[in-house]
Protein backbone atom coordinates (compact mmCIF):
# COMPACT_ATOMS: atom_id res chain seq x y z
CA UNK A 1 0.00 0.00 0.00
CA UNK A 2 1.55 3.69 -1.12
CA UNK A 3 1.26 6.22 1.67
CA UNK A 4 -2.30 7.43 -0.09
CA UNK A 5 -5.00 5.44 1.16
CA UNK A 6 -8.08 7.53 0.15
CA UNK A 7 -8.35 7.81 -3.93
CA UNK A 8 -10.93 10.50 -5.18
CA UNK A 9 -13.69 9.57 -6.99
CA UNK A 10 -12.80 8.10 -10.98
CA UNK A 11 -9.24 7.33 -9.80
CA UNK A 12 -7.84 3.14 -10.03
CA UNK A 13 -5.08 1.62 -7.67
CA UNK A 14 -3.06 -0.97 -9.33
CA UNK A 15 0.38 -2.37 -9.03
CA UNK A 16 2.81 -0.83 -11.41
CA UNK A 17 3.07 -4.18 -13.26
CA UNK A 18 -0.31 -4.33 -14.57
CA UNK A 19 -0.13 -0.49 -15.72
CA UNK A 20 2.76 -0.23 -17.59
CA UNK A 21 5.26 -2.73 -19.18
CA UNK A 22 8.80 -2.08 -20.25
CA UNK A 23 9.31 -1.63 -23.82
CA UNK A 24 12.73 -3.91 -23.67
CA UNK A 25 14.17 -3.73 -26.92
CA UNK A 26 17.71 -3.97 -27.29
CA UNK A 27 20.07 -2.50 -29.96
CA UNK A 28 23.61 -2.45 -30.62
CA UNK A 29 24.89 1.11 -30.76
CA UNK A 30 26.95 0.04 -34.35
CA UNK A 31 22.95 -0.20 -35.72
CA UNK A 32 22.43 3.16 -35.30
CA UNK A 33 25.69 5.21 -34.73
CA UNK A 34 23.88 8.69 -35.24
CA UNK A 35 21.69 8.35 -32.91
CA UNK A 36 21.84 10.41 -29.50
CA UNK A 37 23.30 8.14 -26.50
CA UNK A 38 22.16 8.94 -22.98
CA UNK A 39 24.06 7.34 -19.91
CA UNK A 40 23.24 7.60 -16.38
CA UNK A 41 25.49 10.40 -15.70
CA UNK A 42 23.40 12.46 -18.53
CA UNK A 43 20.22 12.39 -16.31
CA UNK A 44 20.09 15.05 -13.37
CA UNK A 45 18.99 13.13 -10.42
CA UNK A 46 15.36 14.20 -9.27
CA UNK A 47 14.47 16.92 -11.94
CA UNK A 48 15.37 14.19 -14.93
CA UNK A 49 17.05 16.51 -16.94
CA UNK A 50 19.03 15.71 -19.37
CA UNK A 51 23.18 17.25 -18.81
CA UNK A 52 24.56 15.77 -21.84
CA UNK A 53 25.15 12.92 -24.58
CA UNK A 54 27.34 11.06 -26.50
CA UNK A 55 27.21 9.59 -30.06
CA UNK A 56 25.76 6.21 -30.02
CA UNK A 57 28.99 4.94 -32.41
CA UNK A 58 31.17 5.79 -29.63
CA UNK A 59 29.66 2.89 -27.42
CA UNK A 60 30.46 -0.43 -27.83
CA UNK A 61 28.04 -2.16 -25.17
CA UNK A 62 24.84 -3.17 -25.99
CA UNK A 63 21.66 -0.65 -25.44
CA UNK A 64 18.91 -0.27 -24.54
CA UNK A 65 16.51 1.69 -27.66
CA UNK A 66 14.13 4.27 -26.62
CA UNK A 67 11.72 6.86 -28.83
CA UNK A 68 11.11 10.09 -28.29
CA UNK A 69 8.37 10.41 -25.33
CA UNK A 70 9.38 6.90 -23.84
CA UNK A 71 10.13 7.31 -19.93
CA UNK A 72 14.05 5.45 -18.77
CA UNK A 73 13.81 4.65 -15.42
CA UNK A 74 17.59 3.74 -13.86
CA UNK A 75 16.98 0.65 -12.21
CA UNK A 76 20.63 0.13 -10.69
CA UNK A 77 21.30 1.45 -6.88
CA UNK A 78 21.74 4.52 -6.56
CA UNK A 79 20.34 6.20 -9.54
CA UNK A 80 16.98 5.14 -8.44
CA UNK A 81 15.83 8.76 -9.14
CA UNK A 82 17.19 9.03 -12.35
CA UNK A 83 13.74 9.48 -14.45
CA UNK A 84 13.83 11.22 -17.83
CA UNK A 85 11.36 11.29 -20.44
CA UNK A 86 13.38 12.33 -23.73
CA UNK A 87 11.96 14.03 -26.75
CA UNK A 88 13.58 12.71 -29.35
CA UNK A 89 14.67 8.80 -30.12
CA UNK A 90 18.27 7.46 -29.55
CA UNK A 91 19.78 4.63 -27.50
CA UNK A 92 19.90 4.56 -23.32
CA UNK A 93 22.16 2.68 -21.11
CA UNK A 94 21.18 -1.05 -20.50
CA UNK A 95 20.71 0.01 -16.72
CA UNK A 96 17.48 2.15 -18.19
CA UNK A 97 14.21 0.52 -18.24
CA UNK A 98 12.24 1.99 -21.18
CA UNK A 99 8.25 2.67 -20.97
CA UNK A 100 6.72 3.14 -23.94
CA UNK A 101 2.94 5.14 -23.85
CA UNK A 102 0.58 3.04 -23.41
CA UNK A 103 -2.93 5.05 -23.56
CA UNK A 104 -4.00 4.28 -19.83
CA UNK A 105 -0.93 6.50 -17.85
CA UNK A 106 0.36 9.53 -19.60
CA UNK A 107 4.29 8.71 -19.55
CA UNK A 108 4.53 12.05 -18.69
CA UNK A 109 2.17 11.03 -15.38
CA UNK A 110 4.80 7.74 -14.74
CA UNK A 111 7.82 9.94 -15.06
CA UNK A 112 6.48 12.13 -12.16
CA UNK A 113 4.86 9.60 -9.88
CA UNK A 114 8.55 7.26 -10.18
CA UNK A 115 10.26 10.53 -9.38
CA UNK A 116 8.28 10.12 -6.01
CA UNK A 117 9.84 9.77 -2.29
CA UNK A 118 7.92 6.66 -1.42
CA UNK A 119 8.57 4.48 -4.91
CA UNK A 120 12.15 5.38 -4.65
CA UNK A 121 12.15 4.10 -1.16
CA UNK A 122 10.46 1.31 -2.16
CA UNK A 123 12.75 0.45 -4.80
CA UNK A 124 16.20 1.19 -3.16
CA UNK A 125 15.24 -1.57 -0.06
CA UNK A 126 14.73 -3.85 -2.78
CA UNK A 127 18.09 -5.47 -2.99
CA UNK A 128 21.34 -5.60 -1.27
CA UNK A 129 25.41 -5.71 -2.75
CA UNK A 130 27.47 -4.22 -4.85
CA UNK A 131 25.71 -1.74 -7.06
CA UNK A 132 22.30 -4.04 -6.58
CA UNK A 133 19.84 -3.49 -9.60
CA UNK A 134 16.19 -3.69 -9.48
CA UNK A 135 14.13 -5.78 -12.07
CA UNK A 136 10.48 -5.28 -13.37
CA UNK A 137 9.15 -7.88 -11.62
CA UNK A 138 10.26 -6.31 -8.50
CA UNK A 139 8.90 -2.81 -9.02
CA UNK A 140 6.15 -4.15 -10.74
CA UNK A 141 4.42 -4.82 -7.48
CA UNK A 142 4.61 -1.10 -6.21
CA UNK A 143 0.91 -0.39 -6.18
CA UNK A 144 0.17 3.51 -8.21
CA UNK A 145 -2.97 5.80 -8.32
CA UNK A 146 -4.13 6.13 -12.00
CA UNK A 147 -6.49 9.24 -12.02
CA UNK A 148 -8.69 9.56 -15.60
CA UNK A 149 -6.68 10.24 -18.33
CA UNK A 150 -7.87 14.08 -18.54
CA UNK A 151 -7.37 14.46 -14.96
CA UNK A 152 -3.66 13.03 -15.79
CA UNK A 153 -3.38 15.94 -18.32
CA UNK A 154 -4.50 18.50 -15.48
CA UNK A 155 -1.82 17.18 -12.46
CA UNK A 156 1.28 17.24 -15.45
CA UNK A 157 0.37 20.71 -16.23
CA UNK A 158 0.29 21.46 -12.39
CA UNK A 159 3.50 19.94 -11.71
CA UNK A 160 5.40 20.91 -14.48
CA UNK A 161 4.00 24.90 -13.90
CA UNK A 162 5.41 24.38 -10.53
CA UNK A 163 8.48 22.85 -10.96
CA UNK A 164 9.39 25.56 -13.77
CA UNK A 165 9.59 27.82 -10.78
CA UNK A 166 11.64 25.45 -8.67
CA UNK A 167 14.17 25.08 -11.31
CA UNK A 168 14.57 28.31 -11.74
CA UNK A 169 15.58 28.70 -8.25
CA UNK A 170 17.64 25.99 -8.64
CA UNK A 171 19.54 27.26 -11.49
CA UNK A 172 19.91 30.48 -9.75
CA UNK A 173 21.59 28.51 -6.15
CA UNK A 174 23.55 26.32 -7.87
CA UNK A 175 25.06 29.39 -10.47
CA UNK A 176 25.84 30.62 -7.03
CA UNK A 177 27.78 27.85 -5.72
CA UNK A 178 29.67 27.81 -8.71
CA UNK A 179 30.51 31.31 -8.41
CA UNK A 180 31.33 30.38 -4.34
CA UNK A 181 33.72 28.08 -5.80
CA UNK A 182 35.44 30.18 -8.62
CA UNK A 183 35.75 32.70 -5.65
CA UNK A 184 37.57 30.39 -3.42
CA UNK A 185 40.01 29.65 -5.87
CA UNK A 186 41.13 32.51 -7.55
CA UNK A 187 41.55 33.75 -3.05
CA UNK A 188 43.89 30.93 -3.01
CA UNK A 189 45.86 31.85 -6.31
CA UNK A 190 46.21 35.61 -5.34
CA UNK A 191 47.39 34.29 -2.17
CA UNK A 192 50.23 32.34 -3.29
CA UNK A 193 51.32 34.14 -5.70
CA UNK A 194 51.48 37.22 -3.40
CA UNK A 195 48.64 39.69 -4.42
CA UNK A 196 46.43 39.14 -1.38
CA UNK A 197 48.99 40.25 0.95
CA UNK A 198 50.08 43.25 -1.46
CA UNK A 199 48.97 46.00 0.87
CA UNK A 200 50.37 44.40 4.18
CA UNK A 201 54.09 44.09 2.57
CA UNK A 202 54.02 47.14 1.81
CA UNK A 203 53.19 48.16 5.00
CA UNK A 204 55.91 45.99 6.60
CA UNK A 205 58.70 46.86 4.31
CA UNK A 206 61.37 47.05 6.79
CA UNK A 207 60.83 44.04 8.37
CA UNK A 208 60.67 41.53 5.83
CA UNK A 209 63.73 39.10 5.44
CA UNK A 210 65.42 38.30 2.15
CA UNK A 211 64.93 35.18 0.11
CA UNK A 212 68.48 34.12 1.13
CA UNK A 213 67.75 33.97 4.87
CA UNK A 214 64.61 32.47 4.98
CA UNK A 215 66.18 29.41 3.13
CA UNK A 216 69.18 29.24 5.46
CA UNK A 217 67.08 29.15 8.57
CA UNK A 218 65.07 25.97 7.10
CA UNK A 219 68.72 24.42 6.10
CA UNK A 220 69.11 24.93 9.95
CA UNK A 221 66.08 23.59 10.98
CA UNK A 222 66.50 20.43 9.11
CA UNK A 223 70.18 19.76 10.21
CA UNK A 224 68.98 20.24 13.65
CA UNK A 225 65.99 17.87 12.75
CA UNK A 226 68.68 15.35 11.33
CA UNK A 227 71.38 15.72 14.52
CA UNK A 228 69.19 14.93 17.08
CA UNK A 229 67.56 11.78 15.02
CA UNK A 230 70.71 10.53 14.94
CA UNK A 231 70.77 11.05 18.65
CA UNK A 232 67.85 8.82 19.14
CA UNK A 233 69.34 6.53 16.72
CA UNK A 234 72.06 6.00 18.57
CA UNK A 235 69.89 5.55 21.78
CA UNK A 236 67.51 3.37 20.63
CA UNK A 237 70.69 1.29 18.83
CA UNK A 238 72.62 0.95 22.39
CA UNK A 239 68.86 -0.12 23.81
CA UNK A 240 68.88 -2.97 21.15
CA UNK A 241 72.12 -4.15 21.80
CA UNK A 242 72.03 -4.37 25.51
CA UNK A 243 68.53 -6.30 24.84
CA UNK A 244 70.44 -8.67 22.96
CA UNK A 245 69.73 -7.31 19.56
CA UNK A 246 65.86 -8.66 20.14
CA UNK A 247 63.58 -7.27 17.06
CA UNK A 248 64.74 -5.53 14.15
CA UNK A 249 67.69 -3.36 14.12
CA UNK A 250 66.98 0.75 14.24
CA UNK A 251 67.65 2.09 11.57
CA UNK A 252 69.76 4.53 10.77
CA UNK A 253 68.23 8.04 9.44
CA UNK A 254 68.81 9.21 5.91
CA UNK A 255 70.77 13.30 5.79
CA UNK A 256 68.39 15.18 4.41
CA UNK A 257 69.26 16.81 0.65
CA UNK A 258 70.64 19.83 0.77
CA UNK A 259 67.81 23.30 0.84
CA UNK A 260 68.25 24.95 -2.81
CA UNK A 261 65.71 26.28 -4.97
CA UNK A 262 63.57 24.32 -7.61
CA UNK A 263 66.25 24.14 -10.91
CA UNK A 264 65.32 27.08 -13.71
CA UNK A 265 63.48 24.27 -16.20
CA UNK A 266 60.75 24.12 -13.21
CA UNK A 267 60.77 27.80 -12.56
CA UNK A 268 60.33 29.44 -15.92
CA UNK A 269 56.87 27.08 -15.85
CA UNK A 270 56.03 29.09 -12.76
CA UNK A 271 54.26 32.57 -12.18
CA UNK A 272 56.96 35.43 -10.85
CA UNK A 273 57.09 35.97 -6.72
CA UNK A 274 57.03 39.17 -5.06
CA UNK A 275 59.90 40.32 -3.57
CA UNK A 276 60.98 38.50 -0.46
CA UNK A 277 59.56 34.98 -1.42
CA UNK A 278 61.16 32.04 -2.85
CA UNK A 279 59.90 28.79 -4.27
CA UNK A 280 61.13 25.47 -2.85
CA UNK A 281 60.22 21.88 -2.48
CA UNK A 282 57.41 20.86 0.27
CA UNK A 283 60.10 17.85 1.62
CA UNK A 284 61.99 20.76 2.84
CA UNK A 285 59.77 22.28 5.05
CA UNK A 286 58.29 19.22 6.76
CA UNK A 287 57.81 15.52 7.35
CA UNK A 288 56.23 13.37 4.42
CA UNK A 289 55.20 10.07 4.80
CA UNK A 290 52.68 7.26 4.17
CA UNK A 291 50.27 5.80 6.13
CA UNK A 292 50.79 2.43 6.64
CA UNK A 293 48.25 -0.69 6.21
CA UNK A 294 51.08 -3.99 5.51
CA UNK A 295 48.48 -6.53 6.63
CA UNK A 296 46.59 -8.55 3.60
CA UNK A 297 43.52 -8.75 3.71
CA UNK A 298 42.82 -5.15 4.68
CA UNK A 299 39.39 -6.21 5.47
CA UNK A 300 40.46 -9.24 8.23
CA UNK A 301 38.42 -8.98 11.20
CA UNK A 302 41.34 -8.97 13.25
CA UNK A 303 42.83 -5.44 12.43
CA UNK A 304 39.95 -4.08 13.87
CA UNK A 305 37.60 -3.24 16.71
CA UNK A 306 40.44 -1.47 19.14
CA UNK A 307 40.98 2.15 20.83
CA UNK A 308 42.94 3.20 17.85
CA UNK A 309 41.69 5.73 15.55
CA UNK A 310 41.48 4.46 11.52
CA UNK A 311 40.67 6.86 9.05
CA UNK A 312 40.19 6.61 5.43
CA UNK A 313 40.24 8.63 2.05
CA UNK A 314 36.76 9.44 2.17
CA UNK A 315 36.74 10.38 5.88
CA UNK A 316 39.54 12.82 4.89
CA UNK A 317 37.42 14.61 1.83
CA UNK A 318 34.30 14.58 4.16
CA UNK A 319 36.48 16.34 7.26
CA UNK A 320 35.98 20.05 5.79
CA UNK A 321 39.62 20.93 7.98
CA UNK A 322 39.69 18.99 11.38
CA UNK A 323 39.24 15.14 10.99
CA UNK A 324 36.81 15.02 14.34
CA UNK A 325 35.10 11.56 13.31
CA UNK A 326 36.03 8.09 12.11
CA UNK A 327 34.25 4.73 11.30
CA UNK A 328 36.83 2.19 12.48
CA UNK A 329 39.14 1.70 15.16
CA UNK A 330 42.43 -0.24 14.69
CA UNK A 331 42.81 -3.10 17.55
CA UNK A 332 46.29 -3.81 18.77
CA UNK A 333 47.28 -5.97 16.13
CA UNK A 334 46.30 -3.08 13.60
CA UNK A 335 48.29 -0.80 15.04
CA UNK A 336 50.97 -3.60 14.63
CA UNK A 337 51.04 -2.94 11.04
CA UNK A 338 50.41 0.48 10.50
CA UNK A 339 51.54 3.42 12.40
CA UNK A 340 49.93 6.05 15.16
CA UNK A 341 49.75 9.70 13.84
CA UNK A 342 49.67 12.30 16.02
CA UNK A 343 47.37 14.99 16.58
CA UNK A 344 47.76 18.10 14.56
CA UNK A 345 48.89 15.69 11.43
CA UNK A 346 47.79 16.94 7.96
CA UNK A 347 46.50 14.18 6.69
CA UNK A 348 46.71 14.81 2.33
CA UNK A 349 45.28 11.96 0.43
CA UNK A 350 47.10 10.61 -2.78
CA UNK A 351 44.72 8.37 -4.09
CA UNK A 352 40.99 8.10 -5.08
CA UNK A 353 40.32 11.40 -3.66
CA UNK A 354 43.45 12.97 -4.49
CA UNK A 355 44.79 15.89 -2.88
CA UNK A 356 42.02 16.39 -0.11
CA UNK A 357 43.53 17.44 3.02
CA UNK A 358 42.49 17.64 6.95
CA UNK A 359 44.04 17.68 10.43
CA UNK A 360 43.84 14.95 12.69
CA UNK A 361 42.04 16.18 15.14
CA UNK A 362 43.21 13.08 17.59
CA UNK A 363 46.02 9.98 17.30
CA UNK A 364 45.20 7.95 14.98
CA UNK A 365 46.26 5.45 12.16
CA UNK A 366 45.16 6.14 8.22
CA UNK A 367 46.73 3.55 5.22
CA UNK A 368 48.77 4.25 2.61
CA UNK A 369 46.38 5.99 0.16
CA UNK A 370 47.22 9.06 2.65
CA UNK A 371 50.32 10.57 3.30
CA UNK A 372 50.67 12.68 6.38
CA UNK A 373 52.38 15.57 6.91
CA UNK A 374 54.14 17.27 9.93
CA UNK A 375 55.19 20.78 9.44
CA UNK A 376 58.35 21.83 10.85
CA UNK A 377 57.08 24.70 12.66
CA UNK A 378 60.01 27.15 13.50
CA UNK A 379 59.95 27.49 9.19
CA UNK A 380 56.07 26.68 8.00
CA UNK A 381 52.90 26.96 9.51
CA UNK A 382 51.10 23.99 8.71
CA UNK A 383 47.75 26.20 7.93
CA UNK A 384 49.59 27.88 5.00
CA UNK A 385 50.67 24.30 3.84
CA UNK A 386 47.26 23.04 3.87
CA UNK A 387 45.84 26.21 2.05
CA UNK A 388 48.95 25.87 -0.83
CA UNK A 389 47.67 21.81 -1.65
CA UNK A 390 43.94 23.27 -1.99
CA UNK A 391 45.51 26.07 -4.15
CA UNK A 392 47.25 23.83 -6.21
CA UNK A 393 44.71 20.55 -5.73
CA UNK A 394 44.33 20.68 -9.85
CA UNK A 395 47.70 20.73 -10.79
CA UNK A 396 48.31 18.06 -8.36
CA UNK A 397 46.05 15.92 -9.22
CA UNK A 398 47.20 16.41 -12.99
CA UNK A 399 50.25 13.76 -11.74
CA UNK A 400 47.84 10.93 -11.61
CA UNK A 401 47.57 8.61 -14.40
CA UNK A 402 44.79 8.16 -16.60
CA UNK A 403 43.60 5.00 -15.06
CA UNK A 404 40.50 3.85 -13.13
CA UNK A 405 42.50 4.20 -9.75
CA UNK A 406 43.10 7.62 -9.94
CA UNK A 407 46.59 7.92 -7.98
CA UNK A 408 49.60 9.85 -6.85
CA UNK A 409 52.94 8.62 -5.07
CA UNK A 410 54.99 10.03 -2.23
CA UNK A 411 57.74 11.83 -4.21
CA UNK A 412 55.01 13.84 -6.41
CA UNK A 413 54.03 15.68 -3.05
CA UNK A 414 57.66 15.66 -2.05
CA UNK A 415 59.03 17.53 -5.26
CA UNK A 416 55.52 19.70 -4.95
CA UNK A 417 57.39 23.15 -5.46
CA UNK A 418 55.71 25.87 -3.01
CA UNK A 419 55.75 29.47 -2.77
CA UNK A 420 57.88 30.22 0.31
CA UNK A 421 57.77 33.65 2.56
CA UNK A 422 58.37 34.52 6.04
CA UNK A 423 56.07 33.38 9.17
CA UNK A 424 54.39 36.65 9.86
CA UNK A 425 53.36 36.88 6.10
CA UNK A 426 51.76 33.40 6.54
CA UNK A 427 50.16 34.30 9.27
CA UNK A 428 48.60 37.49 7.21
CA UNK A 429 47.71 34.69 4.48
CA UNK A 430 45.90 32.12 6.75
CA UNK A 431 43.95 35.00 8.60
CA UNK A 432 42.61 36.57 5.79
CA UNK A 433 41.69 33.19 4.26
CA UNK A 434 40.52 31.99 6.99
CA UNK A 435 38.33 35.32 7.30
CA UNK A 436 36.82 34.89 3.61
CA UNK A 437 36.83 31.35 3.80
CA UNK A 438 34.62 31.27 6.95
CA UNK A 439 32.03 33.91 4.92
CA UNK A 440 32.09 31.47 2.06
CA UNK A 441 31.27 28.77 3.81
CA UNK A 442 28.35 30.67 5.58
CA UNK A 443 26.57 31.45 2.23
CA UNK A 444 27.39 27.82 0.88
CA UNK A 445 25.88 26.02 3.73
CA UNK A 446 22.45 29.09 3.15
CA UNK A 447 22.47 27.54 -0.52
CA UNK A 448 22.54 23.73 0.68
CA UNK A 449 19.45 24.44 2.89
CA UNK A 450 17.37 26.25 0.30
CA UNK A 451 18.51 23.50 -1.92
CA UNK A 452 17.39 20.44 0.63
CA UNK A 453 13.87 23.07 0.73
CA UNK A 454 13.32 22.21 -3.14
CA UNK A 455 14.08 19.04 -2.48
CA UNK A 456 11.39 18.84 0.41
CA UNK A 457 8.97 21.27 -2.02
CA UNK A 458 9.35 18.82 -5.24
CA UNK A 459 8.47 15.85 -2.71
CA UNK A 460 5.21 17.95 -1.02
CA UNK A 461 4.14 18.78 -4.95
CA UNK A 462 4.34 14.99 -5.76
CA UNK A 463 2.44 13.65 -2.69
CA UNK A 464 -0.67 16.11 -3.49
CA UNK A 465 -0.22 15.29 -6.90
CA UNK A 466 -1.05 11.85 -6.38
CA UNK A 467 -3.40 11.88 -3.80
CA UNK A 468 -5.81 13.86 -5.66
CA UNK A 469 -5.32 17.41 -4.25
CA UNK A 470 -2.95 19.52 -6.07
CA UNK A 471 -5.96 19.71 -9.16
CA UNK A 472 -10.09 19.48 -8.66
CA UNK A 473 -11.72 16.56 -10.16
CA UNK A 474 -14.39 16.65 -12.68
CA UNK A 475 -17.01 13.90 -12.43
CA UNK A 476 -17.82 14.18 -16.66
CA UNK A 477 -14.19 12.45 -16.97
CA UNK A 478 -14.23 8.49 -18.16
CA UNK A 479 -13.30 6.81 -14.69
CA UNK A 480 -9.96 4.84 -15.37
CA UNK A 481 -11.69 1.54 -14.27
CA UNK A 482 -13.72 1.82 -17.13
CA UNK A 483 -10.67 3.13 -19.65
CA UNK A 484 -8.95 0.03 -18.40
CA UNK A 485 -11.70 -2.43 -19.39
CA UNK A 486 -12.14 -0.44 -22.74
CA UNK A 487 -8.62 -1.03 -23.55
CA UNK A 488 -8.69 -4.59 -22.52
CA UNK A 489 -11.10 -5.12 -24.60
CA UNK A 490 -9.82 -3.47 -27.50
CA UNK A 491 -6.21 -4.56 -27.82
CA UNK A 492 -5.69 -7.62 -29.25
CA UNK A 493 -4.21 -10.59 -27.51
CA UNK A 494 -0.81 -11.56 -29.40
CA UNK A 495 -0.95 -15.00 -30.90
CA UNK A 496 1.34 -17.64 -30.17
CA UNK A 497 3.75 -18.80 -32.88
CA UNK A 498 3.34 -22.33 -33.85
CA UNK A 499 5.48 -24.90 -36.13
CA UNK A 500 4.45 -25.32 -39.42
Amino acid sequence: MTEFDTLPQGWLRLPLGDAVRPRGEKASPTEFPDYPFLGMDHVEAQTGRLIGQVPAGSMKSAAARFKAGDVLYGRLRPYLNKVARPTFDGLASAEFMVFPENGFVLNSYLMHRLRSRDFVSFSSHLNEGDRPRVDFNQIGTFPIEVPPIPEQHRIVAKIEALFSELDAGQDSLTRAQAQLKLYRQSLLKAAFQGRLTADWRKANAGKLEPPETLLSRVRTEREARYKQALDDWQTALAEWRAGGEVGRKPAKPKRPIDVHEPDTDALDLLPDLPEGWAYIHLAHLGDLARGKSRHRPRNDPKLFGGPYPFVQTGEVKAAGRKIRTYSATYSEFGLSQSRLWPAGTLCITIAANIAETAFLDFDGCFPDSVVGFTAYKNVVQPEFIECFIKAAKVEIAAYAPATAQKNINLTTLEELIVPYCGQAEQQEISSRLDAAFSSIDAIETEITTALAKLSALRQSILKKAFSGQLVPQDPSDEPASALLTRLRHTTPTPRRKTKA
